[in-house]
């Protein structure tokens, strides 16, 4: 049974500058500010700000999950932050768990290049576009995923650049495993 935690979620590929490194340290960005993601928001600067204060004055960390599940918790963030980029991360993969040793394997395979951030929007406007502008998020975790929304950011050793027809073909199955996975869970 899933439990509805009201929490949204943000995909990115691991992206430029992202490494992984003695195949359990992982270091790049989560979030990338300004880039348009497949369900039309954008992150704007300083979204992340007074969560991230929020978290060190209460002693707390940003979670490391496996694809958005709580109960498997496979690492830890060190670090995150921001910066004029995006949303930053630096943490390991922990191989004393199962689904750790799993994820490192599979990043280092290249069938694992994405990572998407957990949160609640706080403040959003709407620009123009029709775009939602998120100004303002409460974080909760950062998981490792399949499939990610934000096409921009990858895995630095690892990913290719994909053409549109596979970029557009990754985002019907995004499509299709999330409207399956939401079938799933009103059974």
């Amino acid at each position: 049974m899933q439990v509805e935690t009201g929490l949204e979620t943000k995909f990115a590929r691991f992206g430029e500058g992202v490494e992984v490194q003695d195949g359990t340290v992982i270091e790049g960005y989560a979030s990338l500010f300004g880039a348009c993601d497949q369900g039309g928001d954008v992150v704007t600067k300083g979204a992340y700000a007074a969560s991230l204060k929020a978290i060190a004055a209460e002693g707390r960390n940003v979670k490391m999950l496996w694809q958005h599940d709580p109960a498997h918790p496979i690492g830890v963030w060190d670090e995150v932050r921001e910066d004029a980029k995006g949303l930053w991360v630096k943490g390991r993969l922990l191989p004393s768990i199962a689904k750790g040793r799993e994820a490192a394997e599979l990043i280092g395979a290249g069938a694992i290049d994405g990572l998407s951030i957990g949160y609640r929007t706080v403040k959003a406007t709407k620009n123009d576009k029709g775009q939602r502008l998120l100004t303002e998020l409460e974080l909760w975790e950062v998981s490792l995923v399949t499939f990610p929304m934000l096409p921009s950011a990858r895995v630095a050793a690892k990913a290719e650049e994909m053409s549109s027809d596979q970029d557009a073909h990754l985002r019907d199955m995004a499509a299709a495993l999330r409207a399956a996975r939401a079938e799933l869970a009103t059974r």
